[in-house]
C-alpha cells in the first residue's frame, strides 16, 4: 500500500510538536497532515505537499513517525521521479527501522552470485552480468512466486514491518504491482468468516508458495537449504498498533493451518485470497523509471504481474523493515 502522508511529530518535554525539517540530501516527497486533520484520498487545502530530503539526525526515540496507510486512486501520490542510488534508498530507509538482510532464508541465490548488497532484495530478473535469466534458471523459477499474493517476509519468525521498491528498469507491457487493502477486506468479511480466522494459526514458508508453483525444492537445493525455509506459525488475523484496526495475515506463503488437513487450508486460503482481492480493495500500480514505493507488510498484500521476464529487463530493488516482535 502506497504511503499517503505521513506526520511527523517531535517530543519535547513530554510535549508533541510538528517538526518538518529536510536537509536537502534524499528526495522523497510526502503529503504532510496535521495529526488532528482526517485523510481522504483527495488533497483537502489544509494539507501540505513538501519535499522531505532527509529526517534531521536526532538521538533514538526522539522522532516519532506516525504512518496511516491508505489506497489511492491515481498516480498523483506516489513517489516519482527519485533519482536514488543504492546507498541512499538504504540511508532513506534506516529512518523506519532495521533493514532486513537477504540471504539463505529469503532466496536462493548464491553468496558469489549476488549483485547488490544484502541490504538490498534483488526482485529482478538479471544476474550481476545484467544478463536475462534463461528460461528454465532457477532462480527466475523461484522468483516467479513473487506473482502470487503474498506479505514480505512472513515466513519468518518476526515477519517484516514496511518494504520499499525502487524501479530502475521497467519492462514496455505488464510488470504492474497490485495492492490489497487487508483491513478492509477484514472489515467486509461476513460475521461467520471473521468469526472463524480469529482463532486461526497458519504455517508460512517460501516452500510452500514455490510448491505452488511447481518449483521442485528436492531437486533444486540440498537438505541444508530447505532447511532455510522451515515452516513459521503466524496468527491469521493481526492488530495494528498505531491504528487499532485488525487485518488478515494472509499470504500465498501458507501451507498448513493448524489443526486442519492440507488440502482443507489450501481452498480456504485461495477462497479468501480471492475475496480479499476484489477490485474494490485493489490499488494497481503502474511503473515508471526511478519510482519508490513503499508499504506496510502488516496491512496489505501485493503481487507482481506477468511480463515478457525471458526478453526484457525489469530492475527492481527492495528494502525491507524488520518487524518488531515476534507475533506467537
Amino acid at each position: 500500500m502506497i504511503i499517503k502522508y505521513i506526520s511527523i511529530q517531535k517530543i519535547t518535554n513530554n510535549k508533541i510538536q510538528k517538526q518538518i525539517r529536510p536537509d536537502n540530501i534524499v528526495k522523497i516527497k510526502f503529503f504532510v497532515i496535521k495529526p488532528e486533520i482526517k485523510a481522504t484520498n483527495n488533497i483537502e487545502k489544509n494539507e501540505m505537499f513538501i519535499e522531505i530530503n532527509r529526517f534531521q539526525a536526532v538521538t533514538p526515540g526522539e522522532i516519532v513517525l506516525s504512518l496511516d496507510w491508505g489506497l489511492v486512486d491515481d498516480d498523483g501520490q506516489t513517489f516519482r521521479n527519485q533519482l536514488l542510488t543504492d546507498d541512499e534508498q538504504v540511508n532513506f530507509s534506516e529512518y523506519f527501522g532495521n533493514i532486513e538482510h537477504s540471504g539463505k532464508k529469503s532466496n536462493i541465490t548464491k553468496d558469489n552470485d549476488r549483485r547488490l548488497s544484502t541490504k538490498l532484495a534483488d526482485v529482478s530478473n538479471i544476474d550481476k552480468k545484467l544478463n536475462v535469466f534463461k528460461k528454465n534458471d532457477p532462480r527466475r523459477i523461484f522468483n516467479l512466486g513473487n506473482r502470487l499474493w503474498h506479505s514480505d517476509s512472513s515466513f519468518k519468525k518476526i515477519p517484516a514491518k514496511y518494504s520499499l521498491l525502487s524501479s530502475k528498469t521497467i519492462v514496455k507491457k505488464g510488470g504492474n504491482t497490485e495492492f490489497s487493502d487487508m483491513r478492509l477486506a477484514y472489515e467486509n468479511l461476513e460475521d461467520d468468516i471473521r468469526n472463524k480466522i480469529e482463532t486461526l494459526y497458519c504455517e508460512h514458508s517460501l516452500i510452500y508458495s514455490r510448491q505452488r508453483l511447481g518449483f521442485d525444492m528436492e531437486k533444486e537445493l540440498s537438505k541444508s537449504e530447505i532447511k532455510n525455509f522451515k515452516p513459521v506459525l503466524q496468527p491469521m488475523v493481526r492488530k495494528i498498533k498505531e491504528n487499532n484496526r485488525k487485518t488478515i495475515y494472509l499470504s500465498s506463503h501458507i501451507g498448513k493451518i493448524k489443526g486442519w488437513l492440507r488440502p482443507d487450508t489450501m481452498c480456504f486460503v485461495d477462497d479468501l485470497i480471492e475475496y480479499a482481492t476484489q477490485k474494490k480493495f485493489k490499488y494497481v500500480h503502474k511503473w515508471k523509471v526511478n519510482d519508490l514505493i513503499m508499504w506496510d507488510n502488516r496491512q496489505t498484500m501485493h503481487r507482481v504481474r506477468s511480463f515478457d521476464d525471458v526478453n526484457e529487463t525489469r530492475d527492481m530493488r527492495r528494502t525491507t523493515i524488520e518487524g518488531e516482535e515476534a507475533l506467537i
